[in-house]
């Protein structure tokens, strides 16, 4: 562990890592996965949970943007991939890549009907464990909205702590909603990898 700055052209953030759990792989996404992840942008409810207000985007320019995901030096962009089927079933990334003080921002989502399985938990887990692990990140940071509380339970299950709250950050269809901020640092992770409740003192 060490606090000297991050390099500001990251070599890592343009690798193309394969990270494998039980559930899912995490590989570079690429524009030959739009097919699957356009019902995910197109999802109103996936739309709301992230607070994107756009949510009929333009497909040729969900296209560029997935073609030139290899090109961004400060974010890594991976696809979630089902292991039992070989389907692409969302999206992890990693982005805000801010070299001086060694953070980043962190957000994962599916496609619909790919909930309640473990696969978020389980990406979540492996491409935070990525950033601290190979990236050498020192802290990963998210926002979720008040009305998102499936999410949160799952960044907790991580080791995501509460920070604080964006006070009324989303104007949602004429409904104002706070945001909660979490964080996982790299002391924590090392301590419990992605598991704080097996790490707990009383709990073995």
């Amino acid at each position: 562990m060490t606090d000297a700055p991050l390099p500001a052209e990251h070599p890592g953030f343009r690798a193309d890592p394969v990270l494998d759990g039980e559930l899912v792989r995490l590989r570079r996404v690429t524009e030959a996965d739009l097919p699957a992840l356009l019902p995910m942008h197109r999802d109103p409810e996936a739309a709301r949970l992230t607070g994107s207000h756009d949510a009929d985007p333009d497909e040729s320019l969900l296209h560029d943007w997935y073609a030139g995901r290899r090109d961004q030096g400060g974010r890594l962009d991976l696809a979630v991939v089902e292991r039992t089927t070989g389907n692409v079933i969302g999206e992890a990334v990693l982005n805000e890549y801010d070299h001086q003080n060694g953070s980043c921002n962190f957000r994962i989502a599916l496609v619909p009907g790919s909930h309640g399985r473990g696969s978020g938990t389980e990406a979540t887990r492996l491409l935070v464990g990525h950033g601290f692990e190979v990236l050498g990140l020192h802290r990963i940071s998210l926002e979720v909205y008040a009305f998102n509380p499936r999410a949160r339970r799952v960044y907790e299950k991580v080791g995501f702590v509460t920070e604080g709250v964006l006070r009324e950050a989303l104007l949602w269809q004429g409904r104002r909603t706070d945001a909660a901020v979490m964080s996982i640092l790299a002391p924590e992770w090392a301590r419990h990898r992605g598991h704080p409740e097996a790490a707990a003192p009383g709990t073995h």
